[in-house]
């Protein structure tokens, strides 16, 4: 994640008392600046922006109403202030909500409430589009998640972290022959579903923030903060066992399996898809590369494919 203060830049600053004068002089010095800060000490007070204080002096009686008087007469004392912390995502939101007037004001950036700098909306969109491009490359066609590179990454923080945390690691069982059996066109419609479930139910845990990646094809792993899964996972299974029943007819949902070719073209019962949920976390157990989180995933998979239909299983140390 980008932090706004990485992309911090300097314009120049004063203080409320100075004279709107200065100001005007500072424009006059520095005319790649389009605003001013105006501090309160080190807190900010206030934002000049030079288009709004040449309008304000060229209007009538204006240069004789606020020359020569404090710039805090001119300033906008209620500017967009944001934390050095926040987020490149969090900030584009923030400037796109504000009105007409101030859209392309400077935004100020804080540190522990101090003022560190400013970012001009043409960086602030610059740096968006950026990263969203970066975004897109690494992130899986078919449902816009967060592809292997990312995950790896993830994976990689989580880890290193230290904090509690839980990872879900969902795929389709049955995925392939019902591709097979109906077509990629469907076969697609049916993961996009499951994105879509498993974002739904991922993106409520009660702990905080959430990861959900697209390994590809049918498989998805989750990295949630905390221990608290068990809601979340009987949640997707439930959903997910709602949504199948669109992609069979009424007859093969009630058989609970369909008809088809094996590849040796012999005619045998397919049991219909369902999800299954491999859970692993390091409330018990400590894991120190990624490799090592996958296979623990792995062996749980494995345990939740021995139990029909739709399931989770947790990975446990001791087993």
């Amino acid at each position: 994640m980008i932090k706004i203060g990485d992309i911090a830049e300097d314009t120049p600053v004063i203080t409320g008392d100075v004279k709107t004068q200065a100001a005007g002089n500072l424009f006059a010095e520095q005319p790649d600046a389009q605003g001013i800060v105006v501090l309160n000490g080190s807190k900010p007070a206030g934002l000049v922006m030079r288009s709004r204080y040449n309008l304000k002096l060229s209007a009538k009686y204006g240069y004789d109403l606020f020359m020569g008087r404090p710039i805090e007469l001119i300033m906008d004392p209620c500017p967009l202030i944001v934390d050095s912390e926040d987020s490149l995502s969090e900030v584009s939101s923030l400037a796109m909500q504000r009105n007409q007037e101030h859209l392309y004001d400077y935004i100020i950036v804080t540190s522990s409430g101090n003022y560190s700098g400013i970012i001009s909306i043409k960086n602030l969109l610059t740096k968006f589009a950026e990263v969203q491009a970066n975004t897109a490359t690494w992130t899986n066609p078919l449902t816009g998640l967060p592809g292997n590179v990312l995950i790896e990454q993830k994976l990689t923080e989580t880890i290193s972290s230290g904090l509690p945390y839980s990872l879900l690691y969902a795929d389709i069982d049955r995925f392939k022959e019902y591709n097979d059996q109906f077509g990629f066109k469907l076969g697609d419609l049916l993961i996009k579903e499951t994105a879509n479930i498993l974002t739904k139910y991922t993106d409520i845990s009660p702990a905080g923030p959430t990861f959900l990646g697209h390994i590809g094809g049918d498989d998805f792993v989750a990295v949630l903060p905390g221990y608290e899964f068990e809601q979340i996972c009987n949640g997707i299974l439930h959903e997910f066992t709602v949504v199948s029943q669109k992609y069979y007819t009424e007859e093969d949902w009630r058989k609970g399996y369909t008809i088809g070719l094996t590849r040796s073209n012999q005619i045998e019962k397919i049991p219909l898809v369902s999800l299954s949920i491999a859970i692993v976390t390091n409330q018990f157990t400590t894991f120190l590369t990624t490799g090592d989180l996958s296979q623990a995933a792995a062996d749980a998979k494995k345990q939740c494919k021995s139990v029909p239909g739709s399931s989770w299983h947790i990975h446990s140390c001791f087993s």
